[in-house]
C-alpha cells in the first residue's frame, strides 16, 4: 500500500527539469501540510503511457503526466486517460486561455499547459559564416542541396520534438508537399539522433551547421557562447505550443497530485522556468532552465530577471495549428516518417546526391518526382489513424509495404538518371 504523501510522475523531461521541481515541491508542500512528500520519478514519455493504459484500463500505478506536446494531451484527453481537475480560481485566472490560437488548458481541465514551446532551427552562425553558407530562414530553406550533411535531426520515433516539428511542416505545406519537404530535408540531415536534445552539441562542435530543435536548448547554449549560435522562428511555419500537465486517471495519490498541479502553475512554480539558478527564487541546478512562463504578468513583475523573451509579445505570425488533427495522425506520422526517410537514410542521400549530379533537367526532375512520391493519402491517413493503427498485425503490415514502397521508388529514382 502506498503511503499517502507519495508522488510518481511520469516525465519525458530532462534531469535539470525534474530535479528542480522535485526539490522546490518538496519545500512548498512541507510549507503547505508541514508534511514530507516522496516523489518517484518515470523518465517515460506518452507511448508508455498508452501501453500501460492498453494493459490496465483502470489506472497505471502513477500520478501526474508530466511535460509533452498539446497534441499528446488532446488526444488521451479523449481516450479518457486523465482525471478532470479544476484548479483555484485565482490561479486560473492568472493563465490565458489560449496562445497564438492554441489553447492553454482543456476546457474540462484534464490538463493545462505547464510552460511553452517553440520549435525553430538553431545554428552555429560563426561557422556558416566561414563556411559561406545560406542564411536560411524557414523550413523549406533546409532543403537546399549545398545544406547536405550540415543539418542536424532526431528520429520522430524516438523523439517527441522532432514528430511536432514534422507535423508543423505538414500542417504549413499540406500533406504531399509537406512530405516532400520533410524527405528533402531528410537528404540533407547528416544522421537521424536518438533525441533533439542531442543536437545542440553537434552544432556547437561544428558537426553540422543547423539544427531542427525547441527553443531552450538553443537558449542555453547562446547564454555560453553568445553571438557564435542563433535561434531563429521559421518565417513559413511558428508553432508556440504548451508544454503541458495532467492528473492520470486511477491516480493513487489524486490530493498531492492535486497540489502538485497546484505548484506548478502556481507563481513559485512558474518562476523556476525563467529564473536564473542564481536567482533565490530561481532553480536549484547547474544552469537556469531557459523555458518560458504560462503567466504573462511575470514578465512584467520580474522585468530583467527573466533569462528569456516573452511568448505572448513576440512579433510572430503563427500558423493556424490544428492539434486535434495533430494528435489524431500523430503515431502514423511517426511510423510513416520514419520509414521514408530514417529507415532508408542512406539510400536517401546517395540518391539524392545523384539527382543533383545530373546535368540534364528532364532526368533531373523525373527523378526527383520520383524519389518525392509518398504510399498514402491524408484522408486514407486520418482514417485508419483512427480505425486502425492501433491493430498490430495491421500496423506491421503497413509498415512493410511503406518499406517496399520506399525501397522501389529509390530504385526506379536512380534508373530514371541513367
Amino acid at each position: 500500500m502506498k503511503k499517502p504523501d507519495d508522488l510518481t510522475i511520469i516525465s519525458p523531461h530532462w534531469e535539470g527539469i525534474t530535479k528542480s521541481f522535485d526539490l522546490a515541491f518538496k519545500n512548498w508542500y512541507k510549507q503547505q501540510t508541514n508534511k514530507n512528500v516522496t516523489i518517484n520519478w518515470l523518465s517515460q514519455g506518452s507511448r508508455f503511457i498508452e501501453l500501460e493504459f492498453q494493459r490496465v484500463q483502470k489506472g497505471i500505478e502513477a500520478d501526474i503526466y508530466f511535460g509533452g506536446g498539446v497534441d499528446t494531451y488532446m488526444m488521451f484527453a479523449e481516450k479518457g486517460y486523465f482525471t478532470s481537475y479544476k484548479i483555484p480560481q485565482d490561479q486560473l485566472r492568472q493563465l490565458p486561455n489560449h496562445i497564438y490560437g492554441i489553447p492553454i488548458h482543456d476546457t474540462t481541465y484534464q490538463w493545462y499547459a505547464a510552460t511553452i514551446s517553440s520549435f525553430g532551427i538553431m545554428k552555429n552562425e560563426e561557422l556558416r559564416q566561414k563556411l559561406d553558407l545560406p542564411y536560411v530562414t524557414t523550413w523549406k530553406d533546409l532543403t537546399r542541396y549545398e545544406l547536405r550533411g550540415r543539418i542536424g535531426a532526431a528520429d520522430p520515433r524516438l523523439s517527441g520534438s522532432a514528430l511536432m516539428i514534422y507535423e508543423i511542416i505538414l500542417q504549413k505545406y499540406g500533406w504531399k508537399n509537406g512530405l516532400e519537404v520533410i524527405t528533402k530535408i531528410g537528404a540533407n540531415v547528416k544522421g537521424f539522433l536518438s533525441g533533439s536534445n542531442l543536437i545542440p552539441k553537434q552544432i556547437v562542435r561544428g558537426q553540422v551547421i543547423y539544427g531542427m530543435t525547441i527553443d531552450f536548448y538553443a537558449y542555453a547554449e547562446m547564454a555560453k557562447l553568445g553571438e557564435r549560435i542563433k535561434y531563429i522562428l521559421p518565417s513559413d511555419a511558428t508553432v508556440i505550443a504548451p508544454d503541458s500537465i495532467g492528473i492520470l486517471k486511477g491516480a493513487p495519490n489524486i490530493e498531492v497530485a492535486k497540489k502538485f498541479v497546484n505548484f506548478v502553475l502556481s507563481k513559485s512554480g512558474q518562476k523556476l522556468w525563467i529564473l536564473s539558478n542564481k536567482d533565490p527564487e530561481g532553480p536549484k541546478w547547474t544552469s537556469p532552465l531557459y523555458r518560458p512562463t504560462i503567466i504573462p504578468e511575470l514578465y512584467e513583475i520580474l522585468g530583467q530577471r527573466c533569462t528569456g523573451p516573452n511568448p505572448f509579445t513576440q512579433k510572430v505570425v503563427p500558423i493556424q495549428y490544428d492539434p486535434l488533427k495533430g494528435g489524431a495522425r500523430w503515431k502514423l506520422v511517426r511510423d510513416l516518417v520514419g520509414v521514408l526517410v530514417v529507415d532508408f537514410h542512406k539510400q536517401l542521400v546517395s540518391t539524392w546526391e545523384l539527382i543533383n549530379a545530373c546535368p540534364i533537367p528532364a532526368k533531373k526532375k523525373a527523378a526527383l518526382d520520383i524519389l518525392v512520391r509518398i504510399p498514402i493519402t491524408e484522408d486514407e491517413a486520418i482514417q485508419i489513424s483512427l480505425n486502425q493503427w492501433d491493430n498490430q498485425s495491421f500496423r506491421n503490415q503497413k509498415l512493410k509495404e511503406w518499406s517496399d514502397f520506399t525501397r522501389k521508388k529509390i530504385r526506379l529514382a536512380k534508373a530514371a538518371i541513367n
